[in-house]
């Protein structure tokens, strides 16, 4: 966010998240390390794994526990940095949280491989920031995702999506929602799902379809889990080149042959890497619009998140 609360007393701006992300959703802004106590600037902190070697300073340690340490004191604010993570993220619970970014090798923050060092060898990249584990625990289904990996425009238009979809998701569950409501929203989102995870639409469907009124808890449970661990699968071309062909059969007796033919060679450029998603996209909206097919029209697959974002631009 550009907030001086590195341990330098410097920040890590970024231009997308604030400045055209940021145009969409209000950020939360936290900072475990500065909101903790531990001030800016700041001793550089790291997970170092205890063992028999760092047992006589005053606590027992199992050989394997991974411990916050002060890199030049050696002082272990562990607990100090839990005990916020735990207060910190129950009142996160209060924000209507959509998403969460979390900062890259971090030993508070870092989602997957920070560094964690041992008392000889090279350190492993083999452990998860304490405020993250704390998060990542408390919000399974929540869509979270490391600035660092943002850059890859995959991975960009993959976190967006789905931030977007669990609004919509939390939008149908935090009201007084039916079965049929549910079926509503599974078919809307069909093509997105198969653009992801093919067999995920398919077992949810299952699902909604056997839902009873009076099991609606657990079929929300369910369904969030299910619903949110398919959209976390990285929609390749080849799957994205699928589904737009399983559209095209929704035009078939109202495409002339040559606008059938341009829709299928630009599937085909898209699947081999030569144009982006955006250029079928756009093509296949304009025939939606022009034929009138409610059922595509209705599809969120054809606008998952704002246009303005451009992400369709870069995948």
């Amino acid at each position: 966010m550009g907030e001086p609360v590195r341990f330098d007393g410097g920040h890590k701006r970024d231009p997308f998240l604030v400045e055209t992300f940021g145009q969409h959703v209000d950020w939360v802004r936290v900072c475990p390390e500065v909101e903790a106590g531990l001030g800016t600037p700041r001793d550089t902190m790291r997970l170092v794994r205890l063992g028999a070697a760092d047992r006589g300073k005053g606590e027992t340690y199992p050989s394997d526990r991974v411990a916050l340490v002060l890199h030049r004191s050696g002082t272990d604010v562990t607990s100090i940095v839990r005990r916020y993570a735990a207060a910190r993220v129950a009142a996160l619970a209060d924000e209507g949280l959509s998403g969460f970014v979390l900062k890259k090798d971090s030993p508070s923050c870092g989602m997957e491989r920070v560094k964690v060092y041992g008392p000889s060898g090279p350190a492993e990249r083999a452990g998860r920031g304490l405020f993250a584990e704390a998060l990542l625990t408390r919000f399974p289904t929540l869509p979270v995702e490391e600035e660092g990996r943002l850059g890859d425009p995959r991975l960009r238009d993959n976190f967006v999506e789905r931030v977007f979809a669990y609004q919509r998701l939390r939008r149908l569950f935090d009201g007084r929602w039916s079965v049929g409501d549910l079926v509503a929203f599974h078919t809307a989102h069909k093509l997105t799902l198969m653009a992801h995870a093919p067999s995920a639409y398919r077992e949810l469907g299952r699902l909604v379809a056997g839902a009873r009124p009076s099991a609606r808890r657990q079929v929300q449970a369910d369904y969030e889990a299910g619903f949110m661990r398919a959209l976390a699968v990285i929609a390749t071309p080849k799957r994205q080149a699928n589904v737009l062909q399983h559209m095209l059969g929704y035009f078939k007796t109202s495409l002339d042959a040559d606008a059938r033919a341009e829709l299928l060679r630009l599937i085909e450029e898209h699947r081999v890497g030569l144009v982006p998603l955006i250029v079928p996209i756009t093509l296949f909206k304009h025939h939606v619009r022009r034929l009138g097919v409610a059922y595509l029209a209705g599809q969120v697959y054809l606008d998952p998140h704002p246009r303005e974002l451009s992400l369709r631009n870069h995948v």
